[in-house]
C-alpha cells in the first residue's frame, strides 16, 4: 500500500518533466489484484492497509488522489503498479513491463488491455530489461519491485542496479524495500543508498505475531531523483506513521 501510495505521487510528479520517459518494471506482476479472493482474506493484510483506509471518512491528506484513484475500481480489480503507470503517465511516455511467471504474465496482458503505450514481455526483467535503451529524446525510470522471498532477491538486485546506472546514466530509479522485524534488510538497504543521490522513506506498523521474519514495515529508496520526488514519499511516510 504505502509503495503504491508514494509510485502514484511520484508518477504524477513525473509527468510533468519537459521530456518523455521509459518507464520499466522488472517485476510487474499480475497487474490488477483481487482482494476479495482467497489468498487476500487469509493474510488479510489489505483489511489493516487499503480497506481500512478506504472506509476512513478522514484518510491521511496526502493518501486521498491515490484513495481516489483506487476507488474508480473495484475490490476485485485493486490497481497495482502497472495500472498507476498508466493512469499518471503521459500520452508519450512508453511503459514496458516485465513478467516471467506464465499465469501472472496472462493476467497482466490481459490487465493492460490494448494500451498502445505500454507492452509487456514475458521475461526475467533483470536480463530483458538491460536490452533497453531509451530513445535520444527520453530518459529512463526503473520501477523495481522483487520478491523478497530469499535473500538471494536482496544479492540480484544489489548486483543489477550498479550494471543498470552504468548502462542509463542518467535513468531514475525507485525501488521498494520490505522492513522486517529482525532488520534483515539493514545492510542491504544501506548499500543501495549510498549509490547515488535520491531519498530513502518507510513506515511502520505494529506487529505483535512474535517471528523475526515477520513484515512490520514498508520503504521506498529512490536513487537519482529530485527533491520533488522525494518530498511526498517522505510526507505520505509521516502521515501513515501517524495513522497507525
Amino acid at each position: 500500500m504505502f509503495k503504491h501510495a508514494v509510485l502514484f505521487s511520484i508518477l504524477n510528479i513525473a509527468r510533468q518533466a519537459n521530456h518523455p520517459w521509459l518507464y520499466m518494471e522488472t517485476h510487474s506482476a499480475a497487474g490488477s489484484y483481487d482482494l476479495s479472493d482467497k489468498l487476500s482474506r487469509k493474510t488479510a493484510e489489505a483489511d489493516e492497509g487499503v480497506l481500512r483506509l478506504l472506509a476512513d471518512k478522514n484518510p491521511p491528506a496526502l493518501l486521498r488522489p491515490w484513495l481516489d484513484h483506487v476507488r474508480k475500481a473495484t475490490p476485485a480489480a485493486y490497481p497495482g503498479s502497472p495500472e498507476i503507470a498508466r493512469h499518471c503517465l503521459g500520452e508519450n511516455d512508453r511503459m514496458i513491463f516485465f513478467e516471467r511467471h506464465p499465469a501472472e504474465y496472462e493476467k497482466l496482458v490481459k490487465s493492460l488491455g490494448d494500451e498502445k503505450r505500454a507492452r509487456a514481455i514475458k521475461d526475467d526483467g533483470y536480463n530483458g530489461a538491460l536490452k533497453l535503451q531509451p530513445r535520444s529524446h527520453e530518459r529512463a525510470f526503473v520501477f523495481l519491485d522483487p520478491s523478497y522471498e530469499t535473500e538471494r532477491d536482496m544479492e540480484e538486485l544489489a548486483a543489477w542496479i550498479p550494471r543498470a546506472m552504468k548502462r542509463w546514466p542518467k535513468a531514475v530509479f525507485l525501488v521498494w524495500l520490505p522492513l522486517f522485524k529482525d532488520e534483515r534488510e539493514l545492510e542491504f538497504g544501506q548499500f543501495l543508498s549510498s549509490l547515488d543521490f535520491g531519498f530513502v522513506a518507510g513506515t511502520r506498523w505494529h506487529d505483535d505475531s512474535g517471528k523475526d521474519s515477520a513484515l512490520d514495515g514498508s520503504a521506498m529508496i529512490g536513487l537519482r531523483t529530485s527533491p520533488a520526488m522525494g518530498r511526498p514519499a517522505f510526507e505520505i511516510a509521516e502521515q501513515l506513521d501517524a495513522y497507525w
